[in-house]
């Protein structure tokens, strides 16, 4: 097991001791936000037919040439078409076919009217000014054509994603496996928010509700959660449990040195690999990694905003990873600082901040302990280790949340 590595070793270590967990089939409609495994082509022409875009008349343009308001053209209207329905007859010489939006246009015509260019006739219509040829006329293929790229793999599946697929009449699609979680937090200390009155000497679970509310947001919507005692037996018993039913785990605690932190007893019980120990950074520096039966296992300190950053920096590359999907990794920008932050920094740290129009702000609390002011946060300032106290239109590096 290795110790005391850097942050981007500890990435690396992560991405390469998972595989990505392959692609499933899902009704499109409960794709949303799911990323494609593989290319998807047009079955069809869209629209399927040559149709009208507005309500009018579908004619021939030679048939409009002399038109004008001091000599207007009457065409017999021979039908009515409206979207739908299908065309009865072709379009002769002297006629024009009363056509609503959508409608499939008839053969022999080659442009349709507004009928607010003309006298809106039923049995006949006149006409005002000559029409081109073409002109407000839809295509058969005009949005694509069959066995053209619909959406390549790799796209990520949204709204406007989700309209096309359904306008090609396609109702499933291959994406890339999402994992699913289990988040179990440990502590003799830590109690249920439904437990009331606050025993003595307890704390409610912040660190479960926060890690499992974030994979959630992140669009991991498999969660299982739990706690577990400061017991290094029952620890490795309900870990393995919980890695019958999920392809990650993350747990919160009992990572560091002290007389109850039971994962250097509980992993090796479970007969799970560690890969490494403690990371170069601050909070949250005694970040463990395992591995049982190839799953991942990512045990975070039991310090709310320690388990929060970390799981962005460490988390998020293994959501990756193990899915496929680079919308987890994170993003980096640079930024100027609004306000100050007093103390030295002698390891790389990692403070909360709030990004907005190139300048990040920084929180006044920013000990490891403290969740408050993660609300809002909507970054992490990286702050190299050496480096003094921060002041004022300093220039930062940071992670976007």
């Amino acid at each position: 097991m290795r110790q005391r590595i850097s942050l981007e070793e500890a990435q690396v270590l992560l991405r390469a001791a998972v595989r990505p967990l392959g692609r499933e089939t899902l009704p499109a409609a409960s794709a949303l936000g799911r990323t494609l495994a593989q290319d998807v082509a047009a079955p069809l022409d869209q629209p399927p037919f040559d149709r009208s875009p507005l309500d009018g008349y579908a004619l021939r343009s030679a048939d409009t040439a002399q038109a004008s308001p001091e000599h207007p053209v009457t065409l017999e209207v021979v039908e009515i078409v409206y979207a739908g329905a299908v065309p009865s007859r072709s379009l002769e010489r002297g006629q024009a076919i009363r056509v609503m939006t959508g409608a499939m246009l008839p053969s022999g015509c080659d442009c349709v009217v507004p009928w607010e260019a003309t006298d809106n006739g039923m049995g006949s219509v006149r006409l005002y000014k000559p029409l081109a040829p073409h002109a407000n006329y839809c295509d058969r293929g005009e949005d694509y054509r069959a066995g053209e790229l619909l959406l390549p793999a790799g796209t990520a599946l949204d709204a406007a994603a989700l309209g096309v697929l359904s306008s090609a009449g396609i109702e499933t699609v291959s994406v890339l496996r999402r994992p699913s979680a289990a988040v179990l937090s440990t502590g003799d200390e830590v109690v249920s928010p439904h437990t009331h009155p606050l025993p003595p000497g307890k704390i409610y679970d912040a660190n479960r509700a926060l890690l499992t509310a974030r994979l959630r947001e992140l669009g991991i919507t498999q969660v299982q959660s739990g706690v577990m005692a400061d017991d290094a037996p029952s620890a490795a018993s309900a870990m393995a449990r919980a890695l019958e039913n999920c392809d990650l785990l993350i747990t919160t605690g009992g990572v560091s040195v002290g007389d109850k932190d039971i994962f250097h007893q509980a992993l090796p019980l479970l007969g799970a690999e560690q890969l490494f120990w403690k990371v170069d950074l601050k909070p949250g520096s005694p970040a463990l990694f395992s591995l049982y039966r190839g799953k991942p296992i990512l045990s975070l300190s039991g310090n709310p905003f320690a388990a929060a950053a970390t799981f962005e920096l460490l988390a998020r590359p293994l959501l990756a990873a193990l899915s496929g999907e680079r919308r987890w990794e994170l993003v980096s920008a640079g930024a100027r600082v609004e306000g100050s932050f007093p103390k030295k920094s002698p390891v790389r740290r990692f403070l909360r901040g709030v990004y907005r129009d190139g300048a990040v702000s920084l929180s006044g609390k920013n000990a490891s302990g403290m969740l408050s002011s993660l609300v809002g946060c909507n970054c992490l300032v990286d702050i190299p280790a050496g480096s003094g106290p921060l002041v004022d239109g300093q220039s930062v590096h940071i992670f976007l949340l």
